[in-house]
């Protein structure tokens, strides 16, 4: 039997409601990991100004529907309902419409990844997959994959391998 997963929904963290929302038109196919760069933060109490922080930027600055991912996990592996299952996110150019966006809060450059935070993740994977939001022969990506930039950082990227085994 699949363990539980515990996901902070939107309102428990403050988040403002989307301009719109688009679903995806079938399981998600692709999983892309980032990082949002930022100091890490661990459970509500500390990611819950950030979370807002990062959807104001993603709606004001860049012109996004809402916040551009559709999950965020903390350092300590407390997960974050984005746009959540199901939606089109705004998390990596062109890549958006089969796939789902998950970003790691910090910044994995120089952070060291927890095992909580995989094991959490795997959760979440596992947990799309038996709902029917991600396909079962989903494929892992970091961002860096899919354009040019640093993102998910070397830490993380560098470990990607270890979250494949989630099928």
């Amino acid at each position: 039997m699949q363990e539980k997963v515990n996901i902070v929904s939107r309102p428990q963290w403050g988040a403002a409601a989307p301009r719109q929302k688009e679903k995806l038109k079938a399981p998600a196919w692709r999983v892309i990991i980032h990082h949002t760069a930022l100091p890490s933060c661990k459970g509500l109490t500390e990611c819950k100004d950030q979370l807002v922080c990062i959807q104001r930027m993603h709606m004001k600055e860049r012109g996004f529907d809402d916040i551009g991912y559709n999950f965020l996990v903390g350092g300590d592996g407390t997960l974050f309902e984005g746009r959540g299952w199901g939606v089109v996110g705004a998390h990596t150019k062109g890549n958006n419409h089969d796939s789902l966006g998950i970003a790691f809060m910090g910044n994995y450059n120089n952070e060291t990844l927890s095992k909580d935070l995989f094991s959490s993740v795997e959760l979440l994977l596992q947990s799309g997959v038996s709902q029917g939001f991600l396909h079962r022969d989903f494929v892992l990506l970091g961002h860096r994959d899919l354009g040019n930039t640093e993102c998910p950082g070397e830490q993380l990227y560098a470990a990607l391998p270890n979250l494949r085994g989630t099928k």
